[in-house]
């Protein structure tokens, strides 16, 4: 059964071999501010080239990625006990996800990140952590070769 009408590209470098952010982001951010950084994040992709990348629904579908990040920045496993494991390279190989794509993803949550400190009390400690994190794990994401 094939589930694109692309070949499927693994990037070269394989899962990312970086820890994940720090564990400590939940407590110091709280969960509200988590979901309303995805939440703004998500207001970003609705006005990027890459928005038909996604669901209809951007509320719904910024609340369901901020239950990743609850977990991932140290909170309880909201994704796994409502939509099972994450495994997001599966669950990602549906959507034609190459480099440019990556870049514009990564350009909007830069864009919510540069004010993050103040506007959703992200710890400045661990940003520089975060944002590396970002960088090598959306590089798994690529399922796709660029055509340029």
């Amino acid at each position: 059964m094939r589930l694109t009408s692309w070949e499927i590209y693994t990037p070269p470098q394989g899962p990312p071999q970086i820890d994940g952010p720090s564990r400590e982001i939940y407590e110091l951010m709280g969960e509200e501010n988590i979901y309303r950084m995805l939440e703004d994040f998500y207001r970003q992709l609705e006005n990027s080239p890459i928005r038909h990348l996604f669901p209809q629904d951007m509320a719904a579908a910024s609340r369901k990625i901020a239950m990743y990040f609850i977990f991932l920045f140290g909170g309880p496993p909201l994704f796994q006990q409502h939509f099972g494991p994450p495994r997001l390279r599966a669950r990602h190989l549906r959507f034609p996800i190459d480099g440019q794509a990556r870049v514009v993803w990564l350009d909007c949550f830069e864009k919510i990140l540069q004010n993050a400190e103040t506007k959703y009390n992200f710890p400045s400690q661990h940003l520089d952590g975060f944002r590396t994190f970002l960088r090598e794990f959306s590089g798994w994401m690529v399922n796709k070769e660029s055509s340029n």
